[in-house]
Order: C-alpha cells, then structure tokens, then sequence
C-alpha cells in the first residue's frame, strides 16, 4: 500500500458505517453520507482495494456541509478503499469496505475525526 493510500492527516475525517442488510439479488449499493462534523466534505473517491489508483471525485462539484447528506447510487458490488477529504484538505482512507446490494449510512461526526487523527 503506497503512503499516498495511508492515513496521516491532522483534523481528518473517519468514516463509521452502519450497514442495512445485504440482498443477494442485488448487484449494486446505495450509500448515504451523513456529515455530522464540524468541517464540510469537499471530496469523496473509491477505488477497488487491488488498485492504487483513485476513481473520479464521487462529489463533483457537490459539498456536503455539516448537518448534510449526499446519496451516492449504483456502486458496484466490491471490496473498496474509500478516501474522504475535508474543507481543510485533511484525508482520511477506510479500506477494505464490502459493498454489494446494499443500503449503508456512513455518518461522520467529530468523534469519528479523533479517531482517525490519532492513527496517523
């Protein structure tokens, strides 16, 4: 795993996941991020976990300021690494996220933030 892909921020964000039940028929997930923070999201990336990589900037020009949400459809079932970057331009990579048919809540708050800052 390249430094580039490990957390080392300060004031970064960590997501905590709250999974809904998995339906096997499916072969796409919804996810809904729940910003409980003190900062405001301005980026969002995936990438499958055997990729160095970053897909696109799921936000675009989005931001999910804090009391908000955004709802991201149809990812594809996999094993992802997610990267979340505040207004700071603090990141922070959860990875190893299984998604496939799924409805899951990522909420973040400020507890969630510590947590990740201390790992660094």
């Amino acid at each position: 795993m390249s430094n580039f892909r490990r957390i080392s921020m300060i004031g970064s964000l960590f997501l905590v996941f709250v999974a809904a039940p998995a339906f096997a028929e499916k072969t796409e997930s919804k996810i809904v991020v729940v910003n409980k923070s003190a900062w405001a999201i301005h980026e969002l990336y995936f990438s499958p976990t055997n990729q160095t990589e970053w897909g696109e900037d799921q936000l675009g020009k989005k931001t999910i300021k804090t009391g908000e949400q955004f709802t991201l459809t149809g990812v594809p079932c996999g094993k992802w690494d997610v990267k979340v970057v505040d207004e700071d331009g603090d990141e922070c990579v959860v990875e190893d996220v299984a998604l496939c048919g799924v409805t899951d809540n990522w909420v973040i708050d400020d507890k969630s933030l510590l947590s990740c800052q201390a790992k660094s």
